[in-house]
């Protein structure tokens, strides 16, 4: 009675495992990925204090922490989600006003960098609704996913993320197009409080004219944040050179209206190291818009009619999951006195040391 009992169990066993197999392959089913990575960092400046205004990295003289980064995803069938939340300084942005005198995420230890829903009606055609990461740009929040440690200021000045509903539609490996509505608001997952709408248009074309080239022509709209026109491109020429670029120009309302280029040449020496140059102009436009809410994320300390160019030298050296990141900068203005040197006086440049280790998993 036991045997027999033992192996009608057995038939039920392996009958449910099968039927389970068979509901994966109908479905679709794709198993959870977890991705997500950890970085720390040194900083010099020769100044002997904090200069350079853009994002990240900017404590003095000190080894400090970036972030951990943890993403989730999954799709059953059509339906897909993506989450994403960061811990560290990297990943917090406690100045953000709401419009109200308050502080968006003001005291929190983490923020939320992606969390949206999407729903593949067809091969080609998608619906993706909730928080993202900014179509706009070349540069990311995660370390992971910039050659440079440091940020641009083209980066800075512009949104890192955009809630709202967008739709794609992909007509060949070769070419497609989004388009959406999005919060008035950047990087945060609500409305203005003092103008809530959701009324910013935005829109991506990608083409990929040949093998290794992929380029993005962005444009971003919105009566409170003002219009971004953005090309984002980058062409592996060789196995060994890449060179990408990011132009940018910003006008109408929002506190910073900007314009600049930034060029990102590099050069793999092995499988492990690679060797890169981030040569950038920025100008902040005379007339910058006013009399919103709106205002940028980081205050990048370039004021109106005045221009910086940037020069960044970094190099890649990768260890397995883990990647090492010496890098030099030069920051250069001609207009004005845009920084101080060690005794505190005005100077027209800065310059820092960087070593940063990025773990990504």
């Amino acid at each position: 009675m036991k045997k027999l009992l033992l192996l009608l169990l057995s038939v039920s066993a392996f009958s449910l495992a099968s039927k389970a197999q068979d509901t994966v392959k109908t479905t679709g089913d794709a198993p959870l990925v977890i991705w997500g990575s950890v970085d720390a960092y040194y900083k010099y400046d020769f100044s002997k204090h904090a200069n350079i205004q853009t994002s990240f990295a900017s404590d003095q003289n000190s080894m400090s922490i970036g972030m951990l980064d943890l993403g989730v995803k999954k799709k059953v069938g059509k339906a897909s989600f993506v989450g994403e939340l960061s811990f560290g300084p990297r990943g917090q942005y406690q100045s953000i006003p709401n419009g109200d005198g308050t502080a968006a995420n003001a005291g929190n230890t983490f923020n939320i960098q992606n969390l949206y829903v999407s729903y593949d009606v067809t091969d080609k055609f998608s619906l993706t609704a909730g928080y993202m990461a900014t179509f706009v740009g070349y540069e990311v929040i995660s370390p992971v996913g910039n050659f440079n440690y440091s940020t641009s200021y083209l980066f800075s000045a512009g949104p890192f993320q955009n809630a709202g509903f967008k739709a794609t539609y992909v007509f060949s490996d070769k070419v497609s197009l989004m388009a959406g509505v999005f919060n008035d608001n950047w990087n945060t997952y609500t409305a203005n409080s003092a103008t809530p709408e959701v009324s910013t248009f935005g829109a991506q074309l990608m083409v990929a004219p040949v093998k290794g080239w992929t380029a993005y022509i962005n444009f971003a709209s919105g009566k409170y944040s003002g219009t971004i026109i953005d090309l984002t491109t980058a062409y592996q020429i060789t196995d060994a050179f890449k060179l990408g670029l990011n132009a940018a120009s910003k006008s109408g309302m929002g506190a910073v209206n900007y314009e600049g280029v930034a060029l990102y040449p590099q050069l793999a020496v092995s499988k492990s190291v690679t060797f890169g140059i981030r040569e950038e102009y920025f100008k902040v436009k005379a007339g910058q818009g006013s009399g919103t809410p709106f205002v940028p994320l980081v205050d990048i300390g370039v004021t109106s009619g005045n221009s910086v160019m940037a020069t960044t030298i970094t190099a890649s050296i990768k260890s397995g999951p883990l990647t090492f990141i010496p890098e030099v900068r030069f920051d250069n203005t001609k207009n004005i006195d845009l920084f101080t040197d060690s005794k505190g006086a005005g100077t027209k440049s800065a310059s820092q040391f960087l070593l940063a280790a990025v773990y990504a998993f």
